[in-house]
Parts: C-alpha cells; structure tokens; sequence
C-alpha cells in the first residue's frame, strides 16, 4: 500500500458515505472515464453523465433534507468532486458548479425561497453562479450589469462572460450593482434567475482549449423581469454574499485540480513501470525517483490540507479565507505542474492524444486561473500578514 492509498484510507467517512464513494468511484471508471477523450474531441455537453450522476441521486448531499436533500459532509462531497475529475475534469466542473451557484441560496435566502427553488436542484438541476463580466474578473467590483426595482419586479440589464453551465442552468445566482444605490462595492446584490426567462439570453459558448465538455456560455439580459422576490437578502448584500461564498467553492477548485493531478500522476507511474530503457524500468533510475518523489510528497501534503480545510468548514470556522486560498493556490500549481511532468515523463507520447496526459495539461491551467487567479491569491495569503499598525 503506497503513501496515497494509505491517506484515501485514513479519512473517516461514515457508512452512507463510504458507499456512496463506492457508487462514484465504479461510476467514475467505468462509464465516465471512458467517454472523456470522446467528449474533449468533440466538445459536447456530456448529458449521459449527468444523467448517471443524477441517478445516484448526488446533488442531494448538499440541499438540506427539508428541501429534498439527504445531506453528507462537506469533506465527501469533495472526495466525490476529486473522483469525478479524476475520470473526466469537465464533468467534474458541471457537478461542482452545482454546489458553487446553489450554496449562496442555501446560506443566504429566505424560507419562500428555498422552499420554491432548491428541490429543482435536488432533483438533479443545473445551477450557474453568474458573477465575471467583460470588465469585472478577479475584481468583481467592476460589474456593469445593472437590478432596477420596478414594483414587484427587477428589471436586469448587462451581460456576463466565461460563465459555467451558462448555456444548460435551470437556475442563475447573479451578481450585479442595484440602480438605487452608489458605490461601487455598496451597490451589488444578488438574484435568482430562472431558465426561460424573457430577456434573457445565451448569446454563445467559448471554444476552450481544456475542459472543453464543460459549457462556459456568455450571457446577455435585455430588460429581462425576474420577480423581487428573487432577491437574496437585501438590496447591497451581494458582496457580503459572493465573499462568503468564494471560501467554499475555492476548495471545490482544489478538490477539482487534484483529480486531474491524481490522474497525471497514476498514467505517469503506470508508464514509468511499464517502460524500459537500457534494460532497465524507467522508474528505476535515480533522477525519475527523486521526481516521482518529489511530486508524491507535494501531493501527500496538499491532499492532507484539503481535508484540513474541509474540516474547518464543517465544524463552521468563522474565517477560512487565507486557508482556502493556500490550498485553492497550491493543489491548482500542483495540478499544472503535475501533468506538464506527466507529459514529459511520457516523452513523444506524452505530446500525443493518443494518451490522457496531453489533455490532463490542458485541462489543468483552468485551475489556475478562475476562482481567482493564483496571483490575486498569493496577493491575499501575502498581504494577511501586514500588521494592521504603521510604524
């Protein structure tokens, strides 16, 4: 039993939770794993793994049991999302994005709201949480689209950009500046948009070049009508909302890259001990070992901050900003840095699509970027030790 196979043992899951991590793990290789390359070839939405998803019933385990749920921890739900991209990154996007776009609903809506929208995701919906716009990336409060109060009614104008599961979502969580009032911080708010709502419209999806199963649509609003009562909280609550937010999805990110990481490392031990040169296994030369070793340890410690984290969340740690950001920073490094090794460990086949390593590399960069780009994050792990007096 390898250093990996003994951390995956260590974590105490309860017996609900260990078989449902044996349905995802079997669903994982035997039916998702092998359609991958077929969907990054062709780039389409892979709605029969959803479906399969959907029939073990895992978007449950993050709706509370009022509202149609049969919730587990934050921790299995993060195991799931680490072997789901294991098998297949864009699939691990679209069911992670779920838990990222319905969280704000959960923690922050009211009673009528919950009651009337998260049994949809339950069911097995499609969620997007809806925030980047041309001119709003890591800093969101550069957001244009506008919420104007017109009686019962919000009118919604603006468009938004890189948005996952834009072009599928049953329900939007959106992000945008209410007319009524100033400031650039002040202003934002939050919403729930339904599918099929007038005015809104998808206006194109992004040919990219990972992930390329998992749909990130634009999005345009033109004087589309929501209900008020699609308002989270308050009107200028959206910042206090998103910030919340954003600790919990970033560990998702790093559950997500270190799946891809996991699947570089095992192709890249697979083939080092299948290959031979000069009469000898690959991995049987020192400098592949000290390598293979120094990519196994910054794994080891990564995966034992995720659940570290995951643990800080479950037990409601008042403030795991910076702690979230060391790991969504440090899995998603890993995860580039593992498979561009991977590639180079495989030498010309690795380059080849032949073999899963080449798109691992293209689907690992993503990780850096959204969720906050990892220079935004050493910004903030960096900047938390200013002591706040000036001498």
């Amino acid at each position: 039993m390898n250093v990996l196979t003994r951390l995956d043992a260590a974590q105490n899951w309860n017996q609900e939770e260990s078989m449902l991590l044996d349905s995802v793990r079997q669903l994982a290789r035997e039916k998702i794993a092998p359609r991958a390359a077929a969907y990054d070839k062709s780039g389409e939405f892979p709605w029969d793994n959803v479906q399969e998803i959907n029939a073990l019933g895992l978007n449950a385990m993050f709706i509370p049991e009022e509202y149609g749920g049969a919730p587990l921890s934050y921790a299995c739900y993060l195991a799931c999302v680490r072997e789901l991209s294991q098998a297949c990154a864009s699939t691990g996007i679209i069911w992670a994005t779920n838990f990222h776009a319905i969280k704000p609903l959960m923690d922050f809506g009211n009673e009528e709201q919950k009651n009337r929208l998260l049994p949809r995701i339950a069911e097995g919906g499609l969620a997007s949480l809806v925030i980047t716009e041309p001119t709003a990336g890591s800093d969101a409060t550069g957001m244009k689209t506008t919420f104007t109060p017109d009686g019962d009614s919000i009118i919604v104008n603006g468009s938004k950009i890189f948005i996952s599961n834009g072009d599928v979502s049953d329900l939007y969580i959106m992000f945008g500046k209410w007319s009524e009032i100033p400031g650039s911080k002040e202003s934002i708010s939050a919403v729930v948009l339904e599918k099929g709502t007038p005015g809104f419209s998808v206006t194109g999806t992004e040919d990219k070049m990972g992930t390329r199963a998992s749909g990130t649509a634009s999005l345009a609003f033109d004087h589309a009508r929501i209900p008020r009562a699609n308002l989270l909280c308050a009107p200028g609550d959206g910042l206090k909302i998103l910030l919340a937010s954003l600790n919990k999805s970033r560990p998702s990110v790093a559950a997500h890259a270190l799946g891809i990481a996991r699947a570089a490392f095992e192709d890249a031990i697979e083939y080092m001990n299948n290959r031979s040169q000069s009469g000898k296994r690959l991995l049987e030369f020192q400098g592949l070992q000290f390598n293979v070793a120094d990519l196994a340890a910054e794994l080891v410690l990564v995966e034992s901050w995720l659940w570290r984290v995951a643990q800080l969340i479950q037990d409601d740690a008042p403030d795991v900003g910076i702690e979230a950001s060391i790991l969504k920073l440090k899995a998603t490094d890993l995860a580039m840095r593992m498979a561009t090794d991977a590639v180079q460990f495989l030498g010309g086949y690795g380059y080849c699509k032949d073999y899963r390593v080449e798109r691992l590399m293209r689907d690992a960069k993503i990780t850096q970027i959204w969720e906050g780009t990892n220079q935004v994050h050493r910004q903030l792990i960096g900047r938390s030790f200013l002591r706040k007096d000036k001498k």
